[in-house]
């Protein structure tokens, strides 16, 4: 229940945001919602002024609507009869529905009838607006169909409106009409908003929060017994139907749902779900929509697996599965601090901005981790739950970015790549380890399993790690942007796993070591740089070194003399320069041991050797070039 509580205690602390909507992106606005309250696509809008007289109507493109909502209405499926209180479909707010096609299965259960007497109710009540007043009175005339018609907002043919469009019907009827193109599966199934123009208050209804308090206030009223909420202790009226739309709008599915009493889903252990666990609808209310409020604002969705890191207070915290250059420059940075502040030092920066975070250090204060994901349309599970001090979790993700560091080139700026240093994002992680074209299933499932790394400090997987160098290991097989990115990220977790069984690499070239796999990894580096200069700058075909690295990982010994035939010709073009080379070659060939010089397969770490040799003999070529 920690989730839920800790859920709870953001929306108490972030209630300031209730009602104040922000935008993400061009077109999504989203805002935390009131409780007793959620979000609908509605089709149509129909303006009324403030003794219930029509003042217009019009089709939109299904707008998301923060509407009122009863426990009922927030879980209605398929014919159930549950209305919404005030913006509904048209067959709970038209009372001419059926006069004009709108098909009915029960007569003794007509939504518009239980719609229009629970509107009554709120309108007549102690709590009542003027607004929910002005909006009753007009529908109880029981002519929104006709008046849609007027104002040629739906369409009726033979008396009956429109199931469909088609273009025979432009011979009629000219252009489609709007309400077409609003997204609603047909005109009977079209979601009604409404608004009051009132000179007084100029705030659309569903951003009133005045109507969000009258509602609230009403139906606090009516809500059902009390008991023992499990989350917070206290007695409160009690609810058994929790909401749903929580990753988005169309989100079906449920954390909390004990509906089944035929089946097992708290049968056998207890009589009554609410003897499995009891919590109280102000919780229910407040955790859910503050968990939709925070997925929306700072939530990472994956094929509808939801990763979300957030703190109580809502104050800034950085996110695990981050790489080292995001967490240091946001896409608003000045492009010349971020060009000034790469390279060198890269690792001292990262670090300063983890502990720019604690400048307004609690120890009080908690952080929050939590992944989502449904495995059918109705039930959803929290995959992932953690809960720690802040300070803690600064000092882990700091540990993260040093342990699993190391020089990445993949990142552009201006159409060039820059060079930082650090952790790689748990996506580039996954990506690197299966492939860009892996499915969403499998690069989530290793996003989720690399965050107990970051959070809880645990070793790396070594299966990740093998199957990213296995991909390392064979650059043939993917485009060469691909395959240096695939490189440095698997030269990260290598480091890590290093690091996890206390042995420290790092970047910069060990020219000290004896590792056999270290050492065989230079030499193919060498041969790659060797070749790559006879060619020149124009030559953009592979080298013999990156075309055998998969069989040199295997049988390292049998290739390298394959690799010193094929260097010959190469060796002979670059005439004196190839001294360097030679002579390097030699150097490593004697730090090696005679009896290390098998056809034993390499392990992970010949990847660091390669990269490192690579990186200094282009150093160093970069140096000569500079002095000439």
């Amino acid at each position: 229940m920690s989730w839920l509580l800790n859920l709870y205690q953001t929306y108490d602390n972030n209630e300031g945001q209730v009602g104040k909507w922000e935008k993400k992106g061009e077109d999504r606005e989203y805002t935390l919602l009131p409780i007793s309250h959620t979000t609908q696509n509605a089709h149509i809008e129909v303006t009324v002024d403030e003794d219930g007289h029509l003042l217009r109507a019009k089709a939109m493109k299904k707008v998301s609507t923060l509407i009122p909502c009863t426990e009922e209405s927030a879980s209605r499926a398929g014919s159930k009869v549950a209305p919404y209180p005030l913006h509904d479909k048209l067959s709970y707010v038209a009372g001419d529905f059926q006069k004009y096609g709108g098909v009915i299965k029960n007569q003794d259960d007509v939504p518009y009838n239980a719609y229009m007497k629970n509107l009554k109710a709120w309108a007549e009540s102690d709590f009542a607006t003027h607004k929910v007043k002005a909006i009753y009175a007009y529908l109880e005339k029981g002519s929104l169909i006709e008046d849609l018609v007027n104002e040629y907002v739906l369409v009726l043919k033979d008396g009956k409106l429109i199931e469909k469009w088609d273009k025979s019907l432009e011979e009629i009827y000219g252009e489609k009409p709007d309400i077409f193109s609003s997204g609603t599966t047909d005109q009977t199934s079209a979601f009604v908003r409404f608004n009051v123009y009132s000179p007084a208050s100029k705030t659309a209804v569903w951003q009133d929060k005045d109507m969000y308090h009258s509602f609230i206030s009403f139906y606090n009223e009516r809500l059902g017994d009390e008991d023992i909420c499990f989350v917070t202790g206290e007695t409160a009226p009690s609810t058994e139907r929790h909401a749903n739309k929580i990753r988005h709008a169309a989100d079906k599915a449920k954390l909390i749902s004990a509906n089944d009493t035929s089946g097992f889903t708290f049968r056998g252990r207890f009589n009554k779900s609410h003897e499995a666990v009891g919590i109280s609808y102000d919780v229910s209310q407040k955790a859910h929509n503050a968990l939709k409020w925070l997925i929306i604002k700072q939530g990472k969705a994956i094929d509808d697996r939801v990763f979300l890191v957030w703190e109580n207070y809502g104050q800034s915290i950085p996110e695990p599965g981050l790489d080292a250059y995001s967490l240091l420059f946001s896409d608003e940075d000045d492009e010349e601090e971020v060009e000034a502040n790469t390279g060198e030092g890269f690792a001292q920066e990262v670090s300063k901005a983890i502990a720019g975070y604690r400048h307004d250090f609690d120890y009080k204060v908690d952080v929050n981790f939590l992944t989502l994901d449904s495995a059918t349309t109705g039930r959803m599970a929290v995959l992932y739950y953690r809960n720690m001090n802040k300070e803690l979790y600064l000092d882990r993700l700091e540990d993260w970015h040093n342990s699993c560091a190391w020089e990445h080139r993949y990142r552009k700026l201006d159409g060039k790549n820059i060079a930082f240093e650090g952790a790689p994002s748990t996506k580039d992680i996954a990506w690197a380890a299966y492939g860009p074209r892996a499915s969403d299933k499998v690069i989530k499932g290793a996003m989720e399993r690399l965050l107990p790394c970051i959070i809880d400090k645990r070793a790396i997987q070594r299966d990740i790690v093998k199957s990213a160098c296995n991909r390392a290991s064979n650059p043939v097989a993917m485009d060469k942007w691909e395959w240096e990115k695939t490189l440095s990220i698997t030269c990260a977790l290598i480091r890590k796993m290093y690091i996890d069984q206390e042995e420290v690499w790092d970047v910069a070239l060990n020219e000290k070591t004896t590792d056999r796999s270290y050492l065989f990894g230079r030499l193919l580096a060498v041969a790659d740089v060797l070749e790559r200069s006879a060619l020149g700058k124009d030559e953009k075909r592979a080298t013999n070194a990156i075309r055998y690295m998969n069989s040199f990982s295997k049988n390292p010994a049998r290739t390298w003399r394959t690799l010193q035939d094929s260097l010959q010709p190469y060796q002979a073009k670059l005439g004196t320069k190839v001294t360097r080379y030679s002579k390097l070659i030699d150097e490593i060939g004697d730090a090696m041991d005679l009896e290390d010089f098998t056809n034993k397969p390499l392990k992970e770490i010949y990847l660091m050797g390669f990269y490192s040799q690579r990186r200094e003999l282009y150093k160093k070529k970069t140096e000569e070039e500079n002095e000439v």
